[in-house]
């Protein structure tokens, strides 16, 4: 049973600019605690911040390059779980599995007509007309 569901955004690029902070250093931060903060309003739990490559077409040529972007992974609980509680999850746990239904041998396949025989020679008849997939 799944307890959780997941959610990826894009890390932050650049710092964004508030009153007092001066470097570089403190503006990124800032910026990584403003979204983690917007996240966790929405009931968001921040896990970590992943570098991924990601193979990009550039240019008339479309030539493929690689760069990396990084992705802020977060996580909440499912209503279903947090509902439930965990005297539930730990009843599922322990509830026993049902016994697997016996095995039947398969019934036989139906037997299909002969598939009609293709020739290459012409006169065979008329193709078929293509049309729209609506037709």
């Amino acid at each position: 049973m799944q307890t959780h569901e997941y959610k990826v955004v894009p890390a932050p690029r650049k710092g964004d600019k508030a009153r007092g902070l001066k470097s570089s250093e403190d503006r990124f931060a800032y910026a990584l605690t403003r979204v983690m903060n917007e996240m966790a309003l929405d009931g968001w739990e921040y896990i970590r911040t992943d570098t991924l490559p990601v193979e990009e077409r550039t240019g008339l040529t479309g030539r493929v390059s690689t760069s990396f972007q990084s992705l802020m992974v977060f996580r909440r609980a499912l209503k279903s779980a947090a509902e439930a509680g965990p005297q539930a999850l730990r009843a599922e746990v322990a509830a026993p599995t049902a016994a697997p239904a016996p095995l039947t041998a398969p019934s036989p396949a139906p037997v299909a007509a002969p598939a009609p025989k293709l020739s290459l020679q012409s006169g065979e008849g008329p193709a078929p007309a293509l049309g729209s997939a609506r037709d």
